[in-house]
């Protein structure tokens, strides 16, 4: 091929590959801004749970959660080591992470309400990942009662996109306490 035939050929393909790259960026950017939506309502699903527990709102929180029946929402603890071994000199039959039906979500809330002293819970360095439609939401936490530590921990959320909004499915995290080795 001479260069009359190769320059005409050359410029048809970097403009192909141009367009291509900008309508992929174009795209890219679109689901960025939409992930970037989904984020801030995740985050917002975040601080309502926090003040729904606060505010020993029941109705707020139980909105929140994907079903209103514990056993369609998994909800698991699993202790830390230290913990776990003091807690086996008073129950040698204790494990990790054993499934106790009276834990779930509605006993947090329930337990919130019913109790004369304030409950909260802290989150920090949360992280998420999402596609849109179904997401993780991970976070340190410390839990206070009546404004003092009871344990803390690492939390867990998996989450998922529905006609109402971001809905919680299931959540999981550990437990550490004073018994537990310093560090957090």
């Amino acid at each position: 091929m001479d260069d009359r035939t190769t320059r005409p050929l050359m410029r048809a393909r970097f403009t192909l590959l141009l367009c291509a790259g900008l309508l992929a960026a174009g795209h890219a950017g679109a689901q960025s801004t939409a992930h970037a939506e989904d984020v801030k309502a995740i985050e917002q699903v975040l601080e309502t749970f926090r003040t729904a527990l606060v505010n020993k709102d029941k109705p707020t929180y139980m909105s929140l959660f994907f079903s209103d029946k514990p056993e369609d929402i998994g909800w698991q603890f699993v202790s830390e080591d230290v913990r776990l071994q003091d807690i086996r000199r008073t129950k040698p039959d204790a494990i990790k992470a054993r499934q106790i039906p009276s834990n779930n979500f509605i006993s947090l809330i329930d337990n919130a309400v019913a109790s004369s002293t304030s409950k909260e819970e802290v989150f920090s360095n949360p992280r998420i990942e999402t596609d849109g439609d179904a997401a993780s939401l991970t976070f340190d936490y410390t839990f206070l009662s009546d404004g003092v530590k009871q344990n803390w921990g690492k939390e867990m959320w998996q989450l998922i996109r529905t006609e109402q909004g971001w809905k919680i499915f299931s959540v999981i995290y550990s437990v550490r306490d004073e018994r537990s080795p310093a560090t957090e």
